[in-house]
């Protein structure tokens, strides 16, 4: 395994970290996401994400549960808040209310007394950013929560944030975490720039794009049995990426995949970490030979011209435009 700093912080996370949204508690039982959790942990991944929402609250627990007996300070735990996660009014959003109810309730479910990286799950409209920042700050000097993030907020959000923080003396954001894949790459026009500036490190989401990019889709195939795509749970989520001509340019790839010596999942894994915004990448599994088979993307340097290369065959379905809409992750 390989580690980064999460962007300028101090902080110190693996390349490649393991996130369990669509499987802990949902998808898979409780007993195959220990064994991938522990398959992570021999792997040498230190850095463990969810969020209170996956799974109605209930991937937070297995998590918790999984790395019960594990070294605290040996791991870096990350998770959200902005999602329903009950069915009051105030039970959604980054009101200063609900940060904080929210935090107590995932140090619960998480088995431990603070979490290394809390994250605005999306941008409140409804809520002043001021008393949102002033809520991440009231929870950091308490020593419940030791760096803020964001997820998936555009560029001008962050550069408000920060702008609110450098005024009022606050803690300031040392992350975001959006979805970054070779189709999804929409964060390159303006979050990036702006986050190599201020040294805001990316904790990038579906460097694998929910499976499509192992290959595994077939053109003018169907699903196969067992994967996301065939699952009702799953496959809205990738249903907009299984087309002709995103299974096709795929297809394409594994020649330069197989000239780096990597299988395609790797590949499109490693093509992440090569952003220099970039700190980690998330993983998710539902077996632990997806965990072991991933995580040797860590450490991968990819040659300019098959960076070149890999643009030359994506460039059809590349998705770039910042105004499109994000997955719900």
């Amino acid at each position: 395994m390989e580690f980064r700093n999460l962007g300028r912080s101090g902080l110190v996370v693996s390349e490649i970290a393991f996130g369990n949204w669509l499987t802990h508690g949902s998808q898979i039982a409780e007993e195959a996401a220990k064994d991938c959790v522990h398959a992570a942990l021999d792997e040498g991944i230190t850095t463990f994400d969810t969020a209170d929402v996956y799974a109605n609250t209930a991937a937070e627990s297995v998590l918790g549960r999984a790395l019960h007996g594990i070294r605290r300070e040996s791991l870096e735990i990350c998770t959200k808040v902005f999602w329903p996660t009950g069915p009051g009014r105030n039970d959604r959003g980054l009101s200063r209310k609900h940060i904080m109810e929210s935090a107590h309730a995932s140090l619960r479910r998480l088995g431990v007394d603070y979490i290394d990286l809390y994250q605005a799950h999306r941008f409140d409209h409804g809520t002043p950013l001021e008393e949102t920042m002033r809520a991440f700050d009231d929870l950091v000097r308490q020593g419940k929560i030791l760096y803020v993030g964001v997820s998936e907020w555009r560029a001008e959000e962050i550069a408000a944030a920060l702008r609110i923080a450098g005024q009022l003396g606050l803690d300031r954001i040392v992350s975001n975490q959006p979805q970054y894949n070779m189709i999804w790459r929409v964060i390159e026009a303006e979050v990036v720039p702006l986050s190599l500036e201020e040294g805001i490190g990316q904790i990038v989401w579906s460097p694998i794009a929910q499976g499509v990019l192992t290959g595994k889709y077939l053109p003018g195939a169907a699903p196969p049995a067992g994967s996301r795509a065939a699952d009702q749970r799953g496959s809205r989520v990738i249903s907009e990426l299984l087309t002709g001509e995103v299974l096709n340019a795929v297809q394409e790839l594994r020649q330069v995949a197989q000239e780096a010596g990597l299988l395609l999942s790797q590949l499109a894994v490693a093509w992440t970490l090569q952003n220099p915004a970039v700190s980690a990448a998330i993983i998710g599994a539902s077996r632990p030979e997806h965990v072991r088979e991933n995580v040797k993307a860590a450490g991968v340097r990819l040659e300019p011209e098959l960076m070149a290369r890999i643009d030359e065959i994506m460039r059809p379905v590349i998705v770039s435009d910042p105004e499109r809409t994000q997955s719900p992750q």
